[in-house]
């Protein structure tokens, strides 16, 4: 009998869901928090929100906002200094995945010490963590649920792969109503980003059946509403499933890892600190044609998930159909672009196909990848 493992936190979900903030950090024996987020969650009045359900149940708040898209080893060590001095003995995020890598790297210093490189790669946590609730104000990175960081190495100009159990948050609220603020710039980047981890996690070597359903509910969700997000950002129906999407990613991210297309990503994402989703968008389609001969099967279930019909196709013809269905939708939502449109010089391929043969999420690609494989794969994208 096989057996696996699958690894998630309490999740509250639902319109109007930030409320339960309050009552979830005091469950998890909080009282006075550290709250991690963003500029732009800020403006949007998220942040004083739920400020004012946690105030309402008893607890100090202490805010830490100095971060960025992509967030560096630097504004880490920032917000561990400042969770330090604030006597805080619980982390609440309320923003995108960024917010939420920057507060699981600073959970990890917090009660772990060392540097943050001293993390890098699988299993490498040993103490517990301070207790951590997310409400995740994207949806895309799945971060809420799974037990991933992903922080620039601002030296080496890479990501960092942060894996490791003890990252899985206690408790995530996704209340699909803070997503109204966002545009449609960014629901298209954050939504490719959620589209691609199902594609990842249902091909990975690491996929099991509980992974699985996860992933094709993602790609489904996907399919379906992400267009609607992007073209009308008043559409609440599109948004609150494409944090559904988003959630089912996370878990099968969370429990499956991902494959070739992040762990190139992750080497663009820290050279030109650019939205993920961009990066995702320009390599992924190149890197499922590279995997579809491991795996047809697989590629022709992406493809009836997405809507195509296939009846009377061979498996492979069918499977070719899901990267036909991905290019359309990426096309539609305008991030149909190539890697040198978003500004990767060709010089820097080389340094980037090494570095993606050190990251983690390549170890479960369902086809095994070489450096001469990722640098064609890279020219391809441009």
């Amino acid at each position: 009998m096989n057996i696996s493992k699958f690894v998630m936190p309490e999740v509250i979900f639902g319109r109007g869901s930030l409320s339960q903030i309050g009552d979830s950090a005091l469950r998890i024996g909080a009282s006075k928090v550290f709250v991690v987020s963003d500029e732009d969650v800020i403006n949007a009045g998220w942040v004083d929100k739920a400020k004012h359900y946690l105030h309402a149940s008893g607890l100090e708040t202490v805010t830490y906002a100095a971060l960025t898209t992509n967030p560096k080893d630097y504004e880490v060590d920032e917000g561990l200094l400042r969770y330090l001095e604030s006597g805080c003995d619980a982390i609440v995020v309320v923003g995108g995945g960024s917010p939420t890598d920057v507060a699981k790297a600073i959970a990890i210093l917090a009660t772990n010490g060392g540097v943050l490189r001293d993390y890098e790669g699988i299993n490498k946590v040993t103490r517990p963590l301070p207790p951590m609730v997310i409400a995740p104000s994207t949806a895309g990175a799945g971060s809420e649920v799974t037990q991933f960081a992903i922080i620039v190495d601002s030296k080496r100009q890479l990501k960092m792969s942060i894996i490791s159990k003890s990252l899985v948050p206690d408790i995530a609220i996704v209340d699909p109503e803070l997503l109204r603020t966002k545009d449609s710039a960014l629901a298209a980047a954050t939504g490719i980003d959620a589209f691609t981890h199902g594609i990842e996690t249902y091909v990975s070597l690491a996929a099991t059946p509980m992974t699985e359903i996860h992933s094709l509910k993602c790609i489904e969700l996907a399919s379906q509403y992400l267009r609607k997000a992007v073209n009308d950002r008043s559409d609440m129906d599109a948004n609150t499933n494409m944090s559904m999407a988003s959630l089912t990613g996370g878990l099968a991210l969370s429990n499956a890892i991902l494959g070739a297309t992040h762990a190139m990503t992750h080497q663009v994402d820290g050279l030109l600190d650019k939205h993920h989703g961009e990066s995702n968008a320009a390599i992924l389609p190149h890197v499922m044609e590279f995997n579809l001969p491991a795996c047809p099967e697989k590629f022709r279930d992406i493809a009836i998930a997405m809507g195509e019909q296939v009846r009377g196709m061979t498996v492979e013809e069918a499977a070719r159909q899901s990267i036909v269905a991905v290019n359309n939708l990426l096309s539609d939502i305008g991030l149909h672009q190539g890697l040198g449109e978003i500004g990767l010089p060709l010089d820097a391929i080389d340094r980037l196909s090494h570095n993606a043969l050190n990251d983690a999420c390549l170890v479960t690609n369902p086809r095994p990848a070489s450096y001469e494989q990722i640098a064609e794969i890279f020219h391809k994208a441009m």
